[in-house]
């Protein structure tokens, strides 16, 4: 362990590559690890990026990354992969698509999802731990635009971006359905695409004019436009932050306190279950309909909580 936090505080590839792994796959190890590097962390940036799926963010990523790099930043991406930890799924794509970064410096480690909601933010709050006591700011997550991640997203991040592009048809939909709350920036990608312009327009009508003003911008990484400003004014953000980080970060540990408390009382709840003679109880009487759900549920809650 010594060794590897000794790696870790150099900023070594193969020794973040195993911390990281450890926090995946081994939670005895995980919470030794996170003990030792706790105190050393909460002092990076966290962005955000998200939006629908073929919104071209990891070609965007790869290039801001570069940018952030020429405005002597050292930012790292942890990539969610909502599909499979085993196959890689389509972070192979986002890999290949965000090479040019990695060879400029930038840190790229794609996390399985799992499929479970809070499984996300446990491995993803360790990791970015992880990638802060590495000395690397700011911590990139990407996330594919699909419900609850986003939230999630949205709670782990201090600034979180939205992508958009004319591709996707229901973009105007996606923009008044739910991603109107949560953006700091909207980027409108792809800008050299038709539709774009009319597109950037009902950004700005829907969310650009609201009361929390956020920025609303246009990129194209294909022409390479707009990627320099973007950077320049996730820098600023980065800097007008660091006020209200500390609160943030407050808020942010009382939810991971309670997340752990609760998935801690998840556990022992389930062990106590399989032993508890009423629960087997009226678990049959539901089965045969004898009694409803929220009856059951109440006789079975009053007797664990006696």
């Amino acid at each position: 362990m010594l060794e590897l936090l000794s790696d870790l505080k150099k900023g070594k590839r193969g020794a973040i590559a195993k911390a990281i792994s450890i926090i995946e796959n081994d939670e005895k190890e995980a919470r030794k690890l996170v003990k030792k590097i706790f105190k050393q962390s909460g002092h990076s940036t966290i962005i955000g990026i998200t939006g629908p799926a073929g919104a071209g963010k990891s070609s965007l990523i790869n290039k801001t990354s570069i940018a952030l790099k020429k405005l002597k930043l050292k930012p790292a991406v942890l990539a969610i992969d909502p599909t499979s930890h085993v196959t890689g799924g389509a972070i192979l794509g986002d890999r290949v698509r965000m090479t040019e970064s990695t060879d400029s410096g930038t840190y790229i480690r794609s996390i399985a999802s799992r499929g479970a909601t809070g499984a996300v933010s446990h491995s993803i709050r360790n990791s970015i731990r992880v990638l802060e006591y590495a000395g690397f700011n700011p911590i990139i997550i990407e996330s594919v635009g699909a419900g609850q991640t986003e939230v999630e997203i949205a709670n782990i991040a201090d600034i979180t971006v939205v992508v958009f592009n004319p591709n996707t048809g229901d973009s105007i939909q996606t923009i008044k359905a739910g991603l109107t709350e949560i953006g700091d920036i909207y980027l409108v990608n792809k800008s050299d695409l038709d539709g774009a312009s009319q597109l950037y327009q009902a950004v700005l009508e829907f969310i650009g004019m609201t009361e929390r003003n956020p920025i609303v911008l246009q990129t194209s990484t294909t022409k390479n436009r707009g990627i320099d400003e973007f950077a320049k004014k996730l820098k600023d953000l980065m800097n007008d932050m660091k006020k209200s980080k500390k609160e943030h970060d407050m808020e942010r540990l009382e939810i991971e306190l309670k997340d752990i408390i609760l998935n801690n009382v998840r556990h022992k709840l389930d062990s106590v279950l399989e032993s508890d003679k009423n629960y087997s109880k009226y678990l049959k009487k539901l089965q045969l309909r004898q009694i409803d759900p929220f009856e059951a549920a109440d006789k079975i809650s009053s007797s664990i909580l006696k």
